[in-house]
């Protein structure tokens, strides 16, 4: 029940090919491992959009779509939903390329996180305003 579809045109925030290391014997990618792959791509947005040190408070949904495979490879878009005051919610969304001969691609992964800024001392801290020009 594979659902077949194309990468989206976006820039992918993180692409990453699992390895042996990071499956179980029939070669399915442990669940933790996308996680954290997820986490990362996730940050890379909320540290740009804080200007700094961001930390993971919140997993707000996870869904495992599809199974991942030793030598898929993965790109994860990560896109900001939600700023508040401190907080940035993200949005990331994990493609497979496998089969590349037929260029089979199929969602894996679908989830959202929310991090907080953070100061040198790892306490909360305001995020920066957001200049004129630039998009959230």
């Amino acid at each position: 029940m594979s659902m077949m579809t194309q990468l989206p045109t976006a820039m992918p925030a993180l692409r990453v090919m699992p390895m042996p290391a990071d499956a179980n014997a029939h070669g399915d990618v442990f669940g933790g491992w996308i996680m954290a792959q997820v986490d990362i791509a996730g940050a890379l947005p909320a540290a740009r959009r804080a200007n700094g040190r961001v930390a993971t408070i919140a997993v707000n949904s996870f869904v495992f779509k599809q199974p991942v495979f030793v030598g898929d490879l993965l790109s994860f878009y990560a896109s900001i939903v939600k700023v508040g005051k401190t907080s940035i919610t993200v949005n990331v969304e994990v493609y497979a390329e496998r089969n590349r001969l037929q260029a089979e691609v199929v969602k894996v992964t679908e989830a959202t996180l929310t991090y907080v800024a953070t100061d040198d001392q790892r306490k909360p801290r305001m995020l920066p305003p957001v200049p004129d020009d630039a998009g959230v």
